[in-house]
């Protein structure tokens, strides 16, 4: 949780590719969810570097959040950027357990490789119950065929693991499983 003009606000992690830029139209949409997610009484934590990281910082901005950049020392933070806080890390491990324990739910955006370790890396901390059920939401139409495959391929550590996440195809979808939540 984090406290800003003395309330209580939960935080949403997002993980999502760096390469999707603002000339792509999932930028403009993860502004407005993201926007709308901050004027929920949400706050944002992302990895703190542009793409997707910064379409949703830019919305948690905007909407009257606090969003925590959690960025690594290897890389430059990106100028201009819309971070009200700042943590940088040495490694990408540590990155991704701050970015994952510290958060009262997680938000996955389009991505790639490193998007995929870390849902990875939550989805199976939540299946064996090594962190409290909390939302994790997995928004953009990739990632349906991408679940849908690993349910059928995976040997899983839990039998309940599909249990563990949602997909959500609307910004209604992400916002009512926060509401719930929150």
């Amino acid at each position: 949780m984090n406290k800003v003009n003395n309330i209580q606000r939960p935080r949403l992690t997002a993980f999502g590719s760096s390469r999707l830029g603002p000339e792509k139209p999932e930028y403009g949409d993860v502004f407005a969810l993201s926007k709308s997610i901050a004027e929920a009484g949400w706050d944002g934590m992302t990895g703190g570097h542009q793409g997707m990281m910064a379409a949703f910082s830019e919305g948690i901005y905007a909407g009257g959040g606090h969003i925590r950049g959690i960025t690594l020392e290897r890389f430059p933070t990106p100028p201009n950027n819309t971070l009200s806080e700042e943590i940088r890390s040495r490694d990408f491990f540590t990155r991704m357990g701050t970015l994952i324990e510290e958060a009262q739910a997680w938000l996955v955006l389009p991505g790639g490789l490193g998007t995929l370790a870390e849902v990875a890396m939550t989805w199976d901390l939540l299946a064996i119950r090594v962190l409290e059920p909390r939302p994790l939401l997995l928004y953009g139409e990739m990632w349906e065929p991408v679940i849908e495959t690993l349910s059928e391929q995976l040997v899983l550590s839990a039998d309940s693991a599909f249990e563990s996440i949602q997909i959500c195809h609307n910004h209604e979808d992400v916002l009512q499983a926060l509401k719930v939540h929150n």
